[in-house]
């Protein structure tokens, strides 16, 4: 679990002889650290020393990030090489759909695309309203003050990400633990890290087994019967895809939630403008996305496979690469006045899901999950309302997720 006490990750001070810590410190708010705004204007493409392996480089422009997301020579496969830069106690699994290249990416990626269209998230949103609605019955039978972040945000996302890859309510409650593990930076041990990663690995095996005996029509089943049919996905391929699959559809969206709640209601107006006109929700999620990063660490590494001229800086073969994705959305070049949430921006082209070869497959699934959300949110609970100072509020440390561990609300 993570911490929700003193920053548990690596401070940023002068390291002896190398390059300032990164991530920088937490400071409890869902806006990016100060310290990018300073690297945009001053060294925007800057010498850091992660967690664990030594030093990368810090990317911190709109364009210099789209270009580490799209070109070829930032490699997402070469994150695994041992003795790379990184922000993991563990290195990620050298297989998988998150961590290659094209073409294998582009082979892995065909054959789940079609779960994650536009379409199908449409064909989806009536029963992802349905889920928040009933989450906010319950918490008008049972009165508040509630925790925001227990009460609906981890039960919304994890139900709506259960259902669509088939998997029963009774089996759901380690989800959480296995998360956090999978996204630790320094909250947990090698070996807790470790021991959830083959408890995960084990749970999704007997799931793929259950599906052989038993087909179902859900994602996982589909997955499985293109994995056999075709031998076109390996077992540990289908294996770690679900799994990252689970991470991000649970962890990453149920913590945005709840940072767009907090944010909404620590700056009052906001909540109210919505409350006064729904239809403007998803105008209103884009800009949130764009506002507050998800990452604490910026975003997913790359490891250059040449050198590469990137700004004034000359990238060499096998440095680590982090291109920040919160600080380009707060770009002064691409947006007027970054800085302010302004929920009727448009344009917006923003990068909340990254960009190139490895957008968020799952992106469309996730605007229509934090779009109903917030929507049944502020016309069911119009007088919806911190129940503590925005101070007080707790925020997770040791993990790469930005996100309130718990949101006290009441209305």
């Amino acid at each position: 679990m993570p911490t929700t006490g003193s920053d548990a990750t690596a401070p940023a001070v002068d390291q002896p002889g190398g390059a300032p810590a990164f991530p920088f410190p937490h400071r409890g708010t869902p806006e990016p650290e100060p310290e990018f705004a300073v690297l945009r204007g001053t060294e925007p493409v800057a010498r850091v020393t992660l967690p664990f392996g030594g030093e990368g480089w810090l990317v911190t422009r709109y364009e210099h990030v789209k270009t580490v997301l799209s070109d070829p020579r930032f490699s997402r496969a070469a994150t695994t090489w041992p003795g790379v830069a990184r922000f993991e106690p563990v290195p990620p699994p050298p297989v998988g759909v998150f961590v290659s290249d094209p073409p294998e990416h582009s082979r892995l990626r065909s054959l789940i695309a079609q779960a994650f269209t536009k379409r199908r998230a449409e064909t989806l949103r009536p029963r992802v309203r349905e889920l928040a609605e009933g989450l906010v019955d319950d918490l008008i039978r049972d009165g508040g003050p509630v925790d925001l972040v227990s009460r609906f945000a981890l039960p919304f996302s994890v139900t709506v990400i259960s259902e669509l890859l088939g998997i029963p309510p009774e089996q759901r409650q380690r989800f959480q633990a296995w998360c956090d593990a999978l996204l630790s930076t320094t909250a947990l041990t090698d070996a807790e890290v470790h021991a959830a990663r083959r408890e995960l690995s084990l749970f999704l095996r007997e799931q793929v087994a259950d599906r052989r005996a038993r087909p179902a029509d859900d994602l996982l089943g589909a997955l499985v019967r293109a994995r056999d049919d075709a031998v076109s996905l390996s077992e540990d391929e289908l294996v770690i895809f679900t799994g990252g699959l689970l991470t991000a559809g649970y962890e990453t969206t149920a913590s945005q939630l709840a940072n767009f709640v907090y944010l909404l209601l620590r700056d009052g107006d906001a909540w109210s403008r919505l409350v006064a006109e729904p239809a403007r929700v998803p105008v209103a999620v884009e800009e949130l996305l764009r506002y507050v990063p998800s990452l604490v660490i910026g975003g997913f590494t790359r490891v250059a496979v040449q050198d590469v001229p990137l700004g004034d800086v000359m990238v060499r073969a096998a440095e680590t690469v982090v291109p920040v994705l919160g600080s380009a959305n707060h770009d002064e070049d691409v947006f007027d006045r970054p800085d302010v949430l302004d929920l009727e921006r448009s344009p917006n082209p923003h990068i909340a899901f990254g960009h190139g070869a490895h957008r968020c497959v799952g992106a469309q699934l996730a605007r229509v999950e934090l779009q109903e959300a917030l929507a049944v949110l502020v016309t069911r609970l119009p007088g919806l309302r911190l129940a503590t100072t925005a101070e007080q509020v707790p925020w997770k440390r040791g993990i790469i997720i930005r996100g309130v561990a718990g949101l006290p609300v009441t209305w």
